[in-house]
């Protein structure tokens, strides 16, 4: 598996020492020697980690003298700045708990409270159902919060309800609202609030066309009930793909359904069916593995499968998942960033922001069997 770019590792450790004040009361970080020292990675490498923090607005470099953590003006208790972040089903899923511990410690570092429902990030999440998520909207309009980092529920009759109850209602108290991962309505259609995610019509299609590469001709595309509009955009991106290889996409290339499902299952893999499923996220492609294990199919010998997310546990699996990495970091930060100029200037137009998935292959896809 493709381990995470050196100088990321770096800025990430220096980013939760500067949260918290390791380097007080100069700021003076170690030197670039030091840091090469200390990190045994190169000198362009640690430049281009403390270039990173540079751009996040966090450090400064003096030509000279070295690098500082950039001065930040005192703020009084009562002029506090506070951002609210609402992830319905925070608790179950992994990508968005990667991406709010980075934009919590984000909002450390520029001295913004982060607070989820009545409490701080580190309180119960797991309950955000998408009908608390209109209570939890209701706590930060009362609050008063500058902003909202906000996941649109999603698998949920009443999520699209849900969802433009929540938007409205920030909308009218004047709070800044950035989304994160998917927008509040379908696909390809676009709201007037920011939106930063990766590219999902390029993950999908990166997906399929590695599949059809390796002679996949009969792939389907598996998803839940009610998902959200960027399951719609990894989708076309997959349709997308499978026209540029001058193939036509079968009328049942989308399925809708549950691994537990073992009608569906044996529909997907039975005479005539899919060499290949392409899965909405890992969580489902992890489910679909079991599911395929006690029909007795093997992955990837008799069908390949595919993720999408790159959690942790895509590696422990019992077939190693082939996936496409989302960069948690990368969202943190830009979304951060949007909702600062946001917050400065409530007049800018809406943003949509992309930022480029990658392709991770594994074993499940068939990449690594022996050629016929």
């Amino acid at each position: 598996m493709p381990s995470e770019p050196k100088h990321r590792l770096i800025s990430r450790e220096l980013l939760a020492e500067i949260a918290a004040d390791k380097y007080a009361p100069s700021g003076r970080l170690p030197s670039e020697s030091q840091l090469v020292a200390r990190f045994g990675a190169s000198r362009p490498t640690v430049a281009r980690a403390l270039r990173d923090l540079q751009e996040q607005g966090l450090i400064e470099r003096r030509a000279g003298s070295g690098s500082f953590v950039r001065n930040r003006p005192s703020i009084a208790p009562n002029a506090l700045r506070q951002f609210g972040l609402l992830i319905p089903g925070l608790g179950t899923t992994e990508f968005f708990e990667a991406v709010c511990g980075e934009l919590a410690s984000l909002a450390r570092v520029h001295e913004y409270g982060l607070f989820w429902g009545g409490g701080s990030l580190s309180g119960s999440q797991a309950d955000a159902t998408p009908e608390a998520a209109e209570d939890l909207c209701g706590q930060f309009v009362r609050r008063a919060v500058s902003g909202v980092f906000f996941a649109p529920a999603e698998q949920s009759p009443s999520s699209d309800a849900v969802n433009n109850r929540v938007t409205e209602q920030l909308q009218k108290a004047g709070i800044a609202v950035v989304l994160l991962d998917r927008d509040v309505v379908p696909f390809p259609a676009r709201s007037g609030f920011d939106l930063v995610a990766a590219d999902h019509f390029a993950g999908g299609f990166l997906l399929a066309d590695h599949l059809l590469k390796l002679g996949c001709r009969r792939p389907c595309y598996l998803a839940r009930p009610l998902s959200a509009p960027a399951v719609a955009a990894r989708i076309a991106g997959a349709r997308e793909a499978i026209l540029r290889h001058g193939m036509a996409v079968p009328v049942d290339f989308v399925r809708v359904g549950d691994p537990d499902d073992r009608a569906l299952v044996r529909g997907l893999t039975g005479r005539g069916g899919a060499d290949a499923i392409l899965c909405a996220n890992d969580h489902l492609a992890a489910e679909l593995l079991r599911a395929l294990g006690r029909e007795g199919v093997k992955v990837p010998r008799d069908v390949r499968v595919v993720g999408f997310d790159d959690v942790r546990y895509a590696t422990l699996l019992s077939v190693p998942l082939t996936t496409v990495h989302q960069p948690c970091r990368e969202i943190a930060a830009t979304a951060f960033r949007a909702m600062l100029d946001r917050v400065a200037d409530p007049g800018l137009p809406p943003r949509g922001i992309a930022l480029c998935p990658r392709l991770v292959v594994r074993e499940s896809c068939g990449a690594y069997l022996p050629r016929a």
